[in-house]
């Protein structure tokens, strides 16, 4: 199922959000960290600051709060000031063990010499759900808000919007994530549950 967002680079700032098999797609930061609030979550954001310069063998893992990410592509990835991205102009994919509820990112498309430049962006969900639009800015939100069952992959392809080579890339990764303390709470929670079984 695809939810396609075209127009204009400023029809795709524009303020869109679509509901599609269980998941929310929205291109609106605000709306999507509310959701993942109101969900009684946190909002967990990998930046990609703590990464050198340079070229790195695929895969590249990270975490946040309990969840860790890993990033894939053939020919491994780039970091260029904190802009994560592919090496070639191939797809970036990201898996999440565990699955998350939310993930989103500020998604777009680099050139050789990581100029942003206007691109069409897919990206693509373990489930099938689909946002494409277009980039032109490195602030370019994308988000997905699951209702139903868990996200445990995100793939992102650029493509030109006339020709040239363009590179996947995303300055921030957000994902969902249990509030702190949540997991204590939980653990014990289990723990008098099991006092009161003895």
């Amino acid at each position: 199922m695809t939810s396609r967002f075209f127009g204009s680079a400023v029809a795709a700032a524009a303020l869109c959000t679509s509901a599609q098999a269980g998941v929310i797609v929205t291109n609106n930061q605000s709306l999507w960290t509310g959701r993942v609030t109101t969900g009684g979550q946190v909002v967990g954001t990998e930046s990609f600051s703590d990464f050198a310069n340079g070229l790195y063998s695929a895969p590249v893992s990270g975490t946040l709060g309990n969840v860790v990410w890993t990033a894939s592509a053939a020919e491994g990835l780039y970091v260029e000031d904190g802009y994560f991205s592919t090496n070639l102009p191939v797809p970036l994919t990201f898996t999440f063990n565990p699955g998350v509820r939310a993930v989103a990112g500020n998604i777009f498309g680099t050139d050789l010499n990581f100029n942003v430049v206007t691109c069409v962006v897919s990206v693509t969900l373990s489930n099938g759900i689909t946002f494409e639009g277009i980039s032109s800015s490195p602030t370019d939100f994308v988000g997905f808000y699951s209702t139903t069952t868990d996200i445990s992959s995100m793939t992102i392809v650029t493509s030109p919007l006339v020709t040239g080579s363009v590179f996947a890339t995303i300055d921030n990764l957000y994902l969902a994530v249990p509030a702190p303390g949540a997991a204590a709470l939980i653990g014990l929670a289990g723990l008098v549950a099991r006092r009161r079984r003895a």
